[in-house]
């Protein structure tokens, strides 16, 4: 068999199969041993480059979740966007809500953030000059990091990959890119400029020269464990997110107290770290074969102890498969010379197994370091990423169904509403109609009470105009001021009396009127309008009628007639005479003639209260009341003579004497009697006889603006009344648009809330799907 295939064979089965190896084909001085079969490399690289190699998991895990939360991301934006936009609505979303989803972004973006920068780093820790350098140099491939005798390291150097292809590095703190070859001043112990031993600096190394590098891995070397007190803060600083951390021990002698002290504080800040222990510088073994196995049963056993016993971190079988024996300066010289970068050199006995034991290290460190990567970073992601959608799955589900039971709300509430309008439309135009009907009745009844107790109040009204008791004075100074009193009086007391007789029963029917209606229409009012009743019926004091007589300006043209008249006199009985006659005459005229029209009379003089009016002449008039009227008109002597010669010859002038005594009496005392009471008395009949005629006048007049009263105010309130119903109906038909934009504005707020929390579940279910991908699996 070819040195290839054992050689491929003890990579891919592990030492067991080394050890099959060398006692088959038991190493010595021969040619084969000088230089490295290239076998060795193709195995490793064709392993590497592989899809299924345990570092490809990571990195494709790495891209999943991170496409799953570029989804999580432009999802948590919808919402948040979302919820501003149904903020207005706060029956179903409250601020609280949309500042749970808000924090959400921050949240997220954070992840993100977190999984751009994810890497497997892997910390290697040890004493000083235990080969730590060299260890990391060997996996890179190429001497990177400075190594040496002595102590070499004096800060914690960090390699990462660079998607550049020129290498360089970035001291801590700062941006400027520094040439690669520096790291072997910064970083070294030697150096006169030494840096801080918790300081970083960051070597990017181009990942096309180092598949490790390409597959997201990143370095971390360090400082000797023994050289400072801060172990605190190292761990602190660096290795908290450390996915595996690798011992360099000492193979020459054994675990130092200060290397366990590290490893114990790791593990109490540390939920059971996964730790390797490389017992390098092996090769030193060569020089003490006999006693190979005793020292390498030695040390398996106390790093047994410390992983299980002490630390607790693993158990017995998997403690032996997290500890190697190896040369990681043999490693580096090997590959350096098969990459032709130095000239091959001679091997020290047990070279291969050495060399197979490194691989196999890095093998299970592949392993372990992407499983625990995984577990550790894309998990606490995953579970994160869960609890995002799965709250915000609750919160919009809640919305969804507060909008769908508000939505069934109103549109109930929607319903109702428009049934009150037709109903209240439906309901007004018949009370309308009886109202109309009514206040038509009242109207008329008002005109009739109105005008009956009028004509009653005019019959009595010398009574009211005797009661009248201010002191008379013919004087035309004093006597305007007692007509404008006396008008007072009669004006007031008309209105007193009117009062008396109609406001009492005219107040009751109206508010019975008006409380008929307030409550026909309230009938129609929605419940949150019925308060207004009392605006439109206010508390106020009885409805009164005014009734207006407005006697001075009825009165005005009054003019008395104070001058005195003997009620005896010839003139005076002429005129009576006269009258009566032409009286008489005039209506037998029209009854035997209806063609001849009838000259309306007009007032001429007063007497005693009684209109004297001038009559038409007649041709067949005795000749003594053609002298009457003759002597009346001409007011002259000439009438008195004839007269008085005529009844000189008709009678004897005793008779004459004896009626000319009497005459005289009479005469003498009338115009002794003509006192101001008398003229008092003569004034107010004179008065009542005009005011009557007056107020008869304005009867109707007066009914009419009482009735008029009573429509104006029963029609005011029931427009009042139809105001409200229509205030009522026109906010029902606001209330009935806003519900349909409810309605709207819920609907489309629940389609957009469930569009949104089925995609929260997709996310979800995405999650577990990768986490039955790439989690379960490497549980």
């Amino acid at each position: 068999m070819h040195f290839a295939n054992f050689y491929w064979l003890a990579s891919v089965l592990g030492p067991s199969a080394t050890f099959l190896f060398l006692y088959l084909y038991p190493l010595g001085d021969g040619p084969h041993n000088k230089s490295i079969p290239s076998s060795m490399v193709d195995a490793r690289t064709t392993r590497q480059t592989s899809d299924n190699s345990p570092l490809q998991i990571f990195v494709k895990a790495k891209k999943k979740i991170n496409d799953i939360f570029v989804e999580i991301e432009d999802y948590v934006k919808d919402a948040v966007e979302y919820m501003h936009e149904v903020e207005k609505l706060p029956e179903i979303v409250n601020k609280e809500k949309v500042k749970k989803t808000e924090e959400f972004v921050s949240k997220v973006h954070g992840i993100r953030d977190v999984l751009s920068r994810d890497h497997m780093k892997v910390a290697f820790f040890g004493r000083t000059s235990n080969g730590k350098s060299s260890v990391i140099n060997a996996m890179l491939r190429d001497k990177i990091l400075p190594s040496g005798i002595g102590h070499t390291t004096n800060c914690f150097l960090q390699v990462e990959g660079s998607p550049s292809d020129e290498p360089y590095l970035v001291l801590e703190g700062a941006t400027e890119h520094c040439p690669v070859e520096s790291v072997g001043q910064l970083a070294h112990a030697l150096c006169k400029e030494k840096l801080s031993e918790s300081q970083m600096v960051r070597v990017y190394w181009p990942r096309n020269r180092c598949l490790l590098l390409r597959d997201d891995v990143v370095f971390v070397d360090s400082p000797g464990v023994d050289v400072t007190p801060n172990l605190d803060e190292w761990i602190d600083k660096h290795c908290l997110d450390a996915d595996v951390f690798v011992l360099v021990a000492n193979a020459e002698s054994t675990l130092m107290v200060t290397e366990k002290n590290f490893f114990h504080k790791v593990s109490t800040r540390l939920s059971k770290p996964n730790i390797f222990i490389l017992n390098n510088r092996w090769d030193a073994s060569a020089t003490e074969p006999e006693f190979l196995d005793q020292v390498r049963r030695q040390h398996q056993e106390r790093a047994v102890d410390f992983l299980v016993k002490e630390l607790k971190v693993c158990t017995p079988k998997e403690a032996d498969e997290r500890i190697f024996f190896i040369s990681a300066k043999e490693v580096l010289q090997a590959r350096l010379a098969e990459q032709g970068q130095t000239a091959s050199t001679p091997l020290t006995e047990g070279f291969q197994t050495r060399y197979f034991e490194f691989q196999d290290f890095e093998r299970k460190f592949e392993e372990c370091i992407s499983k625990s990567a995984v577990k550790t970073k894309f998990d606490q992601h995953s579970q994160r990423g869960k609890y995002i959608a799965n709250e915000l799955r609750e919160v919009l589900d809640d919305i969804y169904n507060d909008a769908q039971k508000i939505k069934e709300d109103k549109l109930i509430r929607r319903k109702e509403v428009h049934d009150k309008i037709n109903y209240t439309e439906q309901q007004l135009i018949i009370v309308t109609q009886e109202m109309k009907q009514k206040i038509h009745q009242m109207v008329e009844d008002v005109e009739q009470r109105v005008s009956k107790a009028l004509n009653e109040e005019i019959r009595r009204l010398s009574t009211l105009v005797d009661e009248f008791n201010l002191p008379f004075h013919p004087e035309p100074l004093v006597l305007n001021v007692y007509k404008k009193e006396l008008h007072l009086h009669v004006e007031t007391g008309l209105g007193s009396n009117l009062k008396a007789r109609l406001s009492t029963a005219l107040a009751m029917n109206m508010e019975a009127s008006q409380r008929e209606m307030t409550e026909r229409m309230e009938i129609l009012l929605p419940p949150d309008h019925k308060a207004t009743s009392n605006i439109i019926m206010p508390r106020r004091q009885p409805f009164e009628i005014l009734y207006r007589l407005n006697c001075d300006n009825l009165c005005a043209d009054f003019h008395e007639d104070l001058e005195f008249r003997f009620s005896w006199g010839i003139t005076t009985l002429i005129q009576k005479f006269a009258g009566s006659g032409a009286n008489l005459l005039a209506l037998k005229n029209k009854r035997e003639s209806p063609q001849n029209s009838v000259i309306p009379s007009t007032p001429t003089d007063h007497l005693d209260g009684r209109m004297m009016y001038a009559g038409p002449s007649i041709d067949d008039w005795s000749l003594i009341s053609r002298v009457a009227i003759m002597g009346a008109t001409s007011q002259g002597t000439m009438g008195c003579l004839l007269v008085a010669g005529f009844l000189f010859k008709t009678v004897g002038w005793r008779i004459i004497a004896v009626t000319g005594a009497v005459y005289s009496c009479l005469y003498l005392y009338e115009r002794l009697t003509w006192t101001n009471k008398a003229k008092e008395k003569s004034f107010k009949k004179q008065y009542v006889n005009h005011a009557t005629r007056k107020l008869k006048m304005i009867v109707d007049l007066t009914s009419a603006n009482c009735s008029h009263q009573v429509q104006q105010e029963l029609s005011g309130t029931f427009a009042r009344l139809c105001h409200v119903v229509d205030e009522a109906t026109g906010d029902m038909d606001k209330q009935l648009k806003e519900l349909e934009r409810d309605v709207a504005t819920l609907e489309n707020a629940a389609g957009r809330a469930k569009v949104l929390r089925n995609k929260a579940n997709y996310l979800a279910h995405e999650l577990e799907l990768f986490e039955d991908a790439y989690l379960k699996i490497h549980h």
